[in-house]
C-alpha cells in the first residue's frame, strides 16, 4: 500500500494539521496527511469565525510566515471587523465571520494543489517508535506507514467523550468517533497525560429568529482582510451578526436542569476554557449578573443556520431549547442541534521543546489542542511551527524558534512549554509583554525575512514587503521634513478641539496630538496629497507612519527593554546541568528546573515558582 517512506506524516486534518502539512510540503518534504474524514479537513468545529483579540495577530503572523489561514479566511469571510479601534494600535485585532462549509472546502482544495502532499482517510492508533525515535505509524486498518517524523494534531479526539445532559457517548465531535490507543501508548513511553473539556452552543434555524428585536452588529464600513498579500481582496457585501441578552427567566429555566448537567453532577471533572464558559457555568459563577450577552452569528452566505455564541451548554436538549426561547428574539426558535460538552486527553506541554518536538521521543511533534490550548488560531500557529520544525529536524538544521519579542506565536509556545497549562490556554494581548512591538499591522515587517530564508515566502511576496518598507520609509522621511501652514491646518484643529498653531510647525508635532490623524495633515497639505497619490501601499504606509510617530516613545522603550532582557535571555544552560548539586536551590526549584529543563536563563526565569534568587545562583554558576 505505502511502499516508500514519507518525510513527514501529519496526523489530524484540523487547523493545526492543515498548517503543519502545508508548511512541511511547501518546504519540499514528501508529506502524508492522515485524517479520519476527508470531508472535514479544516473544519470549524465550533464558532465559524477567525481572529479576535490577540488571535487576529496570530493569523497575521501565520500569513507573514507563508502559512495559509489568513488567505483562506479572506476567501471565505462573510464579515470583517477590526476590534478595539478605540484603543491604541497594540490592541487592534482583526476578526472575521466565515462561511463554515466554504472554509473547509477551500482548505481542502488549497491543500490538494500542493504536489508533494498526499492524503489518507484513516485513524492512526499507534505511533511506531524504535530506540526513542519515530519510524512510522499504524492505522486502524492495520496499515503500517514509514516516516522520518510525525506531527500529532489530535484535537478533541483522544478518548473523546461527548456529554449532553445525562447522555454520554464516545466522540471527539458530534458525528465523529473518538480515537483510542494513542494515549495509552504514549503513557507507556513515559508521557504524562490529562483531561480537558470544551463545549459548543446550539445551532438554530435563522427563519425562526426575530432579528427585529435584536441589536444589529454590522461589519466595518471599510473592511480589511487578513493576508498582507494581493492574492485576496477585501469584502464588498457583508452579513451582520445580532446581539441579545439572557434574563432572569432564562436563568431560572436553565438552573432547573442543573441536577442533570454533567458539569454539576460529577460526570465531568476536567477543566474547561476559563474565557469561554458554558451558559450554565456563567449563571452559576456570576449569579449576581441579571443578564449575559448572546450573539446570533450566520454560518454562511447561503444557509439559514445560525451559531448562538455565548450559549455553549451541555444541559439536556429540552432545557436548552426552553431556556433559549425565553430570550428576546428566540421566542420561536427551532434548534438544528443542541450544544454539548466534550472531554478529551491532552499532554502537558512542558514535555516539549521550543520546536514543539517532544523531549522523550525524537522526531515526534505535538501541535494544537493536544498541548492544552483552545482556539483555531492557537492551533494553526502551533501547526505551522511544528511543520517547519519537522522539516528542520530531518534536514539536520537548527530549530526555527520565534522569541517573545518577535511574535505572539513565540509567546504562545514559550508560555506552553515553560509554564504549562491546567486549563485550555488561549492567547490574549495581556500575555505579551512586547505587545506594542507585536502589532497586527506589522507582522509582515517582523517576519518576512525569516519566512523567505526558510523558503516559505516566495521571492515575489518578499519583494512586495521590501517595497512596502521602502515606501513607508520614504513617506516617513517626507513627513518629518514637512512644515504645516497655520491657515491650512487650523480649521481642522478647531473642528477637533485641538489648540491652533500661530506659525509653521513640523508635521510630526501635529500628528502626535490626541485625536489628530495623519489623514488630517494630508488634507491640509497639497504637496503631501500629491506625494501620497503616487504610493502603491498608501493606506498601509500612512498607518505605519502614524503609529511610528504617535507611539515612538513607547516603541523605543519597549525595544530597549527587549534588548536588555535579551542579554540574559539567551545565556544558554547546558543540557547536562545537574540541579541537585546546587545546595542553595530549594527542592521545589530543583524539581521545576528538572521538569522543564530550560534551555536558557530567560526561559528559566519564566517558570512558575522560580525566584530571582534562583536565577542569580544559576548566573553565578554560568560565570555571569
Amino acid at each position: 500500500m505505502f511502499e516508500g517512506k514519507y518525510d513527514v506524516i501529519v496526523v489530524g486534518g484540523g487547523h493545526a494539521g492543515c498548517e503543519a502539512a502545508a508548511a512541511a510540503a511547501n518546504l519540499g518534504k514528501k508529506v502524508l496527511l492522515v485524517t479520519m474524514n476527508m470531508q472535514t479537513i479544516g473544519q470549524m468545529s465550533c464558532n465559524p469565525a477567525m481572529g479576535g483579540i490577540a488571535k487576529g495577530q496570530i493569523i497575521r503572523e501565520i500569513d507573514a510566515l507563508g502559512g495559509l489561514s489568513g488567505e483562506i479566511t479572506d476567501k471565505t469571510m462573510i464579515q470583517f471587523k477590526m476590534l478595539n479601534k478605540s484603543k491604541g494600535p497594540a490592541m487592534w485585532s482583526p476578526r472575521a465571520q466565515c462561511d463554515r462549509m466554504l472554509f473547509s472546502k477551500t482548505w481542502r482544495e488549497t491543500l490538494e494543489q500542493i504536489p508533494n502532499l498526499d492524503f489518507w482517510q484513516d485513524v492512526v492508533d499507534e505511533i511506531v517508535v524504535e530506540k526513542n525515535k519515530v519510524v512510522g505509524v499504524k492505522t486502524s486498518m492495520g496499515i503500517s506507514i514509514k516516516t522520518k517524523a510525525v506531527v500529532l494534531n489530535s484535537g478533541t479526539f483522544l478518548n473523546g467523550t461527548i456529554h449532553l445532559g445525562d447522555k454520554t457517548f464516545g466522540g471527539g465531535r458530534m458525528g465523529d468517533k473518538a480515537v483510542k490507543g494513542i494515549t495509552a501508548q504514549l503513557e507507556g513511553l513515559g508521557f504524562e497525560s490529562g483531561r480537558m473539556k470544551t463545549g459548543t452552543p446550539p445551532r438554530v434555524d435563522g427563519r425562526s429568529i426575530n432579528f427585529n428585536t435584536m441589536e444589529e452588529q454590522p461589519g466595518d464600513e471599510n473592511p480589511g482582510k487578513f493576508s498582507y498579500f494581493n492574492d485576496t481582496t477585501p469584502l464588498g457585501a457583508q452579513k451582520s451578526c445580532f446581539i441579545t441578552y439572557t434574563n432572569e427567566k432564562t436563568h431560572d429555566i436553565l438552573k432547573s436542569g442543573f441536577s442533570r448537567s454533567p458539569l454539576f453532577n460529577g460526570t465531568i471533572n476536567s477543566i474547561g476554557p476559563r474565557y469561554c464558559p458554558s451558559i450554565e457555568d456563567k449563571i452559576n459563577r456570576f449569579s449576581h449578573r441579571p443578564r449575559h450577552q448572546i450573539f446570533a452569528e450566520p454560518e454562511g452566505w447561503n444557509t439559514i443556520e445560525f451559531y448562538i455564541n455565548g450559549f455553549s451548554s451541555s444541559l439536556p436538549e429540552e432545557v436548552q431549547l426552553e431556556g433559549l426561547r425565553s430570550i428576546e428574539g428566540f421566542e420561536n426558535a427551532k434548534m438544528f442541534r443542541p450544544g454539548y460538552a466534550v472531554e478529551y486527553d491532552y499532554f502537558p506541554p512542558t514535555q516539549l521543546k521550543h520546536s514543539l518536538e517532544t523531549k522523550l521521543v525524537e522526531n515526534l511533534f505535538f501541535s494544537g489542542q493536544i498541548n492544552g490550548t483552545t482556539g483555531y488560531e492557537e492551533a494553526a500557529g502551533q501547526g505551522i511551527m511544528a511543520g517547519i520544525n519537522a522539516h528542520q529536524k530531518i534536514n539536520n538544521k537548527e530549530p526555527f524558534i520565534l522569541s517573545r519579542d518577535e511574535a505572539y506565536i513565540g509567546v504562545l509556545i514559550d508560555d506552553l512549554i515553560t509554564k504549562g497549562t491546567k486549563e485550555p490556554y488561549r492567547m490574549f494581548t495581556s500575555r505579551a509583554e512586547y505587545r506594542i512591538l507585536l502589532r497586527q499591522d506589522n507582522a509582515d515587517l517582523r517576519l518576512h525575512e525569516k519566512a523567505y530564508e526558510l523558503g516559505l515566502l516566495s521571492k515575489t511576496k518578499f519583494e512586495l514587503v521590501r517595497a512596502k518598507i521602502a515606501e513607508t520609509k520614504s513617506l516617513s522621511n517626507y513627513i518629518k521634513k514637512l512644515s504645516v501652514e497655520p491657515d491650512k491646518i487650523n480649521p481642522i484643529l478647531q473642528k477637533k478641539k485641538s489648540n491652533e498653531i500661530k506659525q509653521k510647525v513640523k508635521a510630526p508635532s501635529i500628528i502626535s496630538r490626541p485625536f489628530i490623524t495623519i489623514n488630517d495633515v494630508v488634507e491640509s497639505s497639497e504637496t503631501l496629497q500629491n506625494f501620497v497619490k503616487n504610493l502603491d501601499y498608501k493606506n498601509e504606509s500612512l498607518e505605519q507612519v502614524e503609529i511610528d510617530i504617535k507611539y515612538k516613545g513607547y516603541i523605543d522603550r519597549e525595544k530597549d527593554l527587549a534588548d536588555k532582557i535579551k542579554k540574559l535571555e539567551y545565556v544558554e544552560i547546558p543540557n547536562d546541568i545537574n540541579y541537585e548539586k546546587f545546595s542553595s536551590l530549594s527542592n521545589e526549584s530543583k524539581e521545576k528546573l528538572n521538569s522543564v529543563k530550560p534551555v536558557n536563563i530567560g526561559q528559566a526565569s519564566r517558570i512558575s515558582g522560580i525566584k530571582p534568587s534562583d536565577i542569580s545562583i544559576l548566573l553565578v554558576y554560568l560565570g555571569r
